[in-house]
């Protein structure tokens, strides 16, 4: 695909609307605008436009550059007033009919003489028309200036945007390196300016020179990359983790009916190919202990080909009141920012059980949940687990809060010999070396960790004994085990008989 011949002017990116709606904020005489952003570029050529449209001065000023006239009709550059307390003084005195950019400005805002200085322009703006933008990362204004302040958020590029970006900088790419041709193909492109929504500008174009790399190559085994780079630009603080490593169904042991499910529906979960058919949302997995839901929410992932992204609820909760919900909230708007994605919600009973004595907490967290997944739009596709159906309340778990619900039960005896198979030659054991049809009768009521585990503890017995495995050191393993079947007969018993007519089995 030759990206030079379709390259893009990286100055004439972004739409009329931002610079339109910054515009109608400083044509109403609002002192101060607050910018949360990095795109200091953009912000500036902005400012540029609307100064010349409404025929204002515009400088902009930082502490190493000092001010700078953004029009060279408006020199000389003020470049000698380098101190933060010096542009204040500049401006209030003057400043008329002038447009001011202070970059990395949140520094000082925690100042008591910054702030009063910036009071002083706010009160005075009316009668010297003049307007102060401030600039920075997580910039947030002390409560005595927001009377005074509009907040502005620059929107993030849009997919024609994204993909213009793309271009661009597989064009700037190609004439560094002296090849009129980047490789790829127009799938690729899709994926990639599909993975690289939600990102500013400013990171779009990094994360696109990082798939370009040094072989002027963008294919699709260079996406996963992408995806986890774009999960640590997002900057978040523990709620929700990135798994690097997702599983095939080829590694479990069974559950072909829930795997024929999630592959009848994988090209709908991201392609709107049929508008009358809503992308899946989700899935509930109630079962015993150690049946393998978690490999699921991985083999899920395998089989989307999104990215993994699981929820610690104990990261979620906080001693706050309303940062727990918070927190939840800046959960779902990561997973949608890395949209198209899974959202594996580990336990769900632990952060949706409903108590009495949490002053309304558990509630409120059962509420910002449910109506998350009946409002989200992105391509979120949640894997919920649960080990205790009692704990879940019934606004839950009834129909239509999940695409379905599934239970993994006990593994029948053909896929505890799947299990058995799997898990000997992960280990380099030749299965042929055992008697499978002792092994799957020994196993019966374990669940596949319970087997796995087995096999591991029989590996150390041989190994500190200096000898191989063998068939016999393999039973007696199994047969010093007691399985969660057996250990908690009642309560595995009483799960089972609550699943078998109100869900959905795997096999």
């Amino acid at each position: 695909m030759n990206f030079s011949t379709s390259r893009h002017s990286a100055g004439a990116l972004f739409t009329e609307s931002p610079i339109r709606d910054l515009e109608a904020i400083v044509r109403s005489r609002t002192p101060l605008i607050a910018m949360d952003s990095i795109e200091e570029p953009q912000i500036v050529r902005m400012a540029r436009q609307i100064a010349q449209r409404q025929q204002l001065k515009a400088f902009k000023w930082t502490v190493t550059d000092g001010m700078q006239a953004l029009d060279p009709a408006d020199q000389p550059s003020l470049t000698s007033i380098t101190k933060s307390q010096d542009v204040l003084n500049y401006i209030k005195t003057s400043g008329r009919n002038s447009l001011f950019v202070l970059l990395d400005f949140h520094h000082y805002l925690q100042d008591a003489v910054h702030v009063r200085h910036l009071k002083d322009i706010a009160l005075h703006c009316s009668r010297q028309y003049v307007t102060v933008i401030l600039v920075g990362f997580a910039l947030k204004m002390p409560e005595e200036l927001m009377p005074f302040t509009a907040q502005f958020r620059l929107p993030l590029p849009s997919p024609d945007e994204v993909r213009g970006i793309v271009f661009d900088v597989a064009g700037e790419w190609g004439a560094e390196h002296g090849q009129r041709d980047v490789q790829t193909t127009n799938k690729v492109i899709d994926l990639l300016v599909r993975n690289l929504l939600g990102l500013s500008s400013t990171d779009v174009r990094r994360l696109a020179l990082k798939a370009i790399n040094d072989d002027g190559v963008i294919s699709e085994t260079e996406l996963p990359e992408v995806m986890r780079a774009k999960y640590e630009l997002l900057g978040r603080d523990g709620v929700l983790s990135f798994e690097y490593e997702t599983a095939k169904f080829s590694e479990i042991g069974g559950l072909q009916r829930l795997r024929h499910w999630l592959e009848v529906r994988k090209e709908f979960f991201t392609d709107e190919t049929d508008e009358r058919l809503d992308p899946p949302r989700g899935v509930l997995l109630l079962g015993v202990q150690g049946c393998g839901k978690s490999l699921v929410a991985k083999a899920a992932a395998g089989i989307f080909r999104a990215p993994l992204l699981r929820l610690d609820f104990g990261v979620l909760y906080n001693k706050y009141y309303g940062e727990t919900e918070r927190n939840l909230r800046k959960a779902f708007e990561t997973a949608e920012v890395m949209a198209p994605c899974v959202l594996w919600m580990d336990e769900i009973e632990k952060g949706v059980a409903v108590q009495n004595d949490d002053d309304g907490l558990s509630r409120r967290i059962l509420g910002t949940f449910l109506t998350w997944m009946s409002e989200h739009k992105k391509p979120v596709f949640v894997v919920a687990t649960a080990n205790d159906i009692m704990r879940l309340p019934p606004e839950l778990i009834r129909k239509g809060r999940f695409d379905e619900i599934f239970f993994v039960d006990l593994p029948s005896p053909q896929n505890r010999q799947d299990i058995l198979l799997i898990h000997l030659r992960k280990r380099a054991l030749d299965p042929k070396q055992f008697d499978l049809n002792a092994l799957v009768k020994a196993t019966e009521g374990f669940s596949g960790s319970e087997i796995e585990q087995a096999i591991v503890s029989a590996m150390y017995n041989a190994h500190a004994k200096r000898e191989e495995l063998t068939q016999e050191e393999l039973l007696t393993e199994i047969r010093q085990t007691r399985p969660l079947s057996v250990v908690m007969a009642e309560k595995v018993q009483e799960l089972r008989e609550w699943a078998s007519t109100r869900t959905v089995p795997c096999d």
